[in-house]
């Protein structure tokens, strides 16, 4: 790259936004162009920071651990609505805990007096939890004061976006046609958002590969509640059994929450491959194409790492 030159950043999510901030600080000339904006997937995420059910390992660890380390002065400033919020990661199995919660703030084994009926082992850990409508808000407000640009519009190729010498791909499940990975693939996600009926702290099962996940995220007056995690299902439409089975999980552990009143649905389609792609490569025309998709439901986690090491590539490209 030479100074001055135009970077389009293709999507608005969270890899998209965080990329195109990145770069646009660093100097870059910066244009974003995105159906949705912000990115609808993002919006409906919970959001835990966690890297969870996602690959290749190293490089998971290594971008998690750089996102962890910014979301933590982020935590610092209530308008980022990001928070460091204490809670318990619980089994109903003995499971061992993931490597990466050992490493955490407070991080301990729970007393089998704090675990919920039918759960056998839980820990104990403080964490980033993000808020994601004012913190993909407040990702837009940096990105605009850095200089740079958003434009609202569908690309149906890569070539849509016009004469740039760089395009970093954050297009998420949109890159499945954009550049025709047949290995990407959605999982439908679905939140319920109820009043906050006075909780501080999250709590999280350890539900594996299961459809059917049990979560409940405060966010100062809302709490989001959590979820499904359904292989190949894009449709982004309500589905009022799932959102009834989402709450009388939710309720069964909290019964506070059997008595909030539902606020919205969240609904997003985690863009899932077997690895995330972070790549450079040449497109047509010679463009340098960087992708940065596929991070399935670590794209919050991951999102700082992600960003910085498209920057690394196109500092060497």
């Amino acid at each position: 790259m030479t100074a001055g030159e135009r970077v389009v950043v293709v999507g608005a999510g969270v890899a998209g936004l965080t990329t195109a901030v990145v770069l646009a600080e660093a100097g870059v000339s910066v244009d974003v162009i995105a159906e949705q904006v912000p990115g609808a997937t993002s919006l409906a995420a919970g959001a835990m920071w966690g890297p969870y059910l996602v690959e290749p390992k190293d490089k998971v660890d290594r971008w998690g651990q750089r996102s962890l380390e910014l979301f933590r002065e982020l935590a610092q400033d209530k308008a980022t609505g990001v928070r460091l919020t204490s809670g318990i990661e619980a089994s109903r199995t003995a499971e061992a805990p993931p490597d990466w919660a050992t490493t955490l703030p407070g991080f301990r084994p729970c007393k089998s007096t704090e675990l919920p009926d039918g759960f056998t082992a839980g820990y104990r850990f403080t964490v980033p939890m993000i808020d994601m409508p004012p913190y993909l808000d407040y990702l837009l407000r940096r990105l605009r004061a850095a200089g740079g640009t958003v434009e609202q519009r569908r690309l149906t190729s890569l070539s849509d976006v016009g004469p740039a010498p760089v395009i970093v791909n954050c297009a998420g499940l949109g890159a499945r046609d954009l550049v025709l990975d047949s290995e990407l693939r959605p999982i439908r996600g679905q939140h319920v958002v109820v009043t906050n009926p006075g909780l501080t702290e999250f709590f999280s099962e350890d539900t594996g590969t299961s459809p059917d996940l049990l979560c409940f995220y405060p966010h100062g007056e809302t709490v989001v509640l959590g979820g499904t995690a359904i292989e190949d299902e894009g449709d982004l439409t309500p589905d009022g059994t799932a959102a009834a089975r989402i709450l009388a999980r939710c309720a069964e552990v909290e019964p506070r929450l059997g008595h909030a009143r539902v606020v919205e649905h969240r609904i997003g389609a985690r863009p899932t491959r077997s690895t995330v792609c972070v790549e450079a490569e040449r497109g047509e025309g010679g463009a340098l194409v960087v992708h940065n998709y596929g991070h399935g439901g670590a794209g919050v986690t991951l999102s700082w790492g992600c960003a910085e090491e498209v920057w690394e590539l196109l500092a060497v490209n």
